[in-house]
């Protein structure tokens, strides 16, 4: 190129690929590498280039996974079989299945192709990372707890939703024994006052106030005229959820 270069320095102008070793091919005024080469002439010629060979495709290509090849070059890096749509790419190489699993490697679950990097091991199968997802909200749950159930994986939040005794107060799954009250469940250690936040159990006496308990202490101190209403309420509640009488009349 008419120039001096140290041979780190002298790099494909595209995909800055060293080109010391590799040699180069003068393309418009610029150095580049034969593969960007011959894209760059397939791209002037409205033609692709085979990913295996790096050259122009004269004849109708063959795609796979919006890539091109020639139609003998589509075949397994390895044992060399022609290749059919169910084939894998590791490392920008393409083999067949057999070949594929004797390698070892794992296949994701969800997008049925190798995982390279960190492996999630779950529901029976391995994962990308990304590609473990929740089940109702789709969110990765990038080494955050999953709950399984019925062979999918659910976030803490939709598990809770579709399946489990959710906490009032924390909002977390009941894992131990639930406190049932107020319509509400609670964890053991949840199920306190909501204004002195004294523990409770089911033994003590307490009242509902704002869809909490409170402790008879706390509400011994409740202004009378508050005392007063919220008794009525009670009443109230206690007659509505009394099941009605009906009479017949006699011909």
């Amino acid at each position: 190129m008419n120039s001096n270069w140290h041979p780190g320095c002298f790099r494909c102008e595209l995909c800055d690929v060293e080109l010391a070793d590799l040699g180069f091919v003068k393309n418009a005024g610029r150095h580049l590498c034969r593969p960007c080469h011959n894209r760059e002439k397939a791209k002037g010629l409205g033609r692709y280039v085979c990913q295996r060979c790096h050259l122009v495709i004269d004849e109708q290509p063959l795609m796979f996974k919006n890539d091109a090849y020639h139609p003998d070059h589509f075949s397994c890096t390895h044992c060399g079989k022609e290749l059919t749509a169910e084939a894998r790419e590791l490392k920008g190489e393409l083999y067949c299945l057999p070949c594929h699993d004797k390698m070892g490697v794992p296949i994701c679950g969800a997008c049925r192709r190798p995982i390279e990097g960190r492996v999630v091991n779950a529901l029976g199968k391995q994962w990308h990372v990304e590609h473990f997802v929740c089940a109702k909200c789709e969110k990765p749950f990038l080494g955050h707890r999953h709950y399984e159930k019925k062979g999918l994986a659910y976030c803490e939040t939709h598990y809770n939703q579709l399946f489990g005794d959710v906490c009032y107060n924390c909002s977390h799954v009941i894992e131990g024994d639930v406190v049932s009250a107020l319509n509400k469940a609670w964890c053991v250690h949840c199920f306190s006052c909501s204004t002195c936040n004294s523990k409770l159990t089911l033994k003590n006496k307490f009242v509902e106030f704002d869809m909490k308990p409170v402790c008879k202490r706390c509400y011994e101190k409740f202004p009378l005229e508050l005392k007063k209403r919220l008794k009525k309420l009670s009443e109230l509640a206690a007659r509505k959820a009394q099941p009605k009488s009906v009479g017949l009349n006699s011909a």
